[in-house]
Formats: C-alpha cells, sequence, structure tokens
C-alpha cells in the first residue's frame, strides 16, 4: 500500500488561506515571498530591494501576528527563522508556526482566545 501525500507547505498555506479568508472576512492577511526557488539574478534583485531570509510567510498587520507556515511532517524552522521569530517577539509581535493548515488554524483561534483574556 502506497504511503499517504503529505500535502506541500504551498498547499497548506493555501488551505489555511481558505480558511482564513472565511472566517475573518474583513481582517487583512499577506504572504511576503521570500522563500522560493529563483534565478539568480532575480534573488540578487530581490535581496537588493530588501528580502530577507528567515522572514515569516503571512503577516496580519491588525493583530501584530506572524505566521510560519510548514508541512504537517518534516517542515523544520531554520535558523534565520528562529532569529525572526526572537528579533519579532521581542518587539511585542506573536509569532505562531503552523504545522499544516489546521495546525495554524488552531493556533489563530488559540491566539484569539487568549486575547480576550
Amino acid at each position: 500500500m502506497p504511503k499517504p501525500l503529505i500535502p506541500s507547505e504551498s498547499d497548506e498555506q493555501i488551505g489555511f488561506l481558505q480558511w482564513w479568508r472565511a472566517q475573518f472576512p474583513g481582517v487583512r492577511i499577506f504572504h511576503i515571498p521570500n522563500g522560493g526557488h529563483r534565478a539568480m539574478s532575480v534573488a540578487k534583485k530581490m535581496k537588493a530591494e530588501g528580502v530577507c531570509p528567515g522572514v515569516p510567510d503571512l503577516y496580519v498587520p491588525a493583530w501584530r501576528l506572524w505566521i510560519e507556515m510548514k508541512r504537517r511532517k518534516g517542515g523544520r524552522v531554520s535558523a534565520e527563522q528562529r532569529e525572526w521569530a526572537g528579533y519579532l517577539e521581542g518587539i511585542g509581535d506573536t509569532v505562531i508556526v503552523g504545522k499544516g493548515a489546521e495546525d495554524a488554524s488552531r493556533q489563530v483561534l488559540e491566539f484569539l482566545q487568549a486575547r480576550r483574556e
């Protein structure tokens, strides 16, 4: 019997954003395109324009919430991502690491519950 496929990080993020837009239609969230494979010339230009490795994938300005998406299994937080998370938390923002869309959704709801208490 073949192993079940584990969705890619991109697929997990797309699923999470579909959930987000249904749950919070008036709350803006956006993607920071730091990752991915690019031609060297494009990567150099993006770096010169301010792209920084390790910045979380998604940001919710109204809540000062950063979301780093990972695959359900196998996704790891890099050293640069840990450094950015520490910096962002140090200035009072919140960073969550979602291991898949379901985990990210659960953590967002926990974040909102904690804000209400």
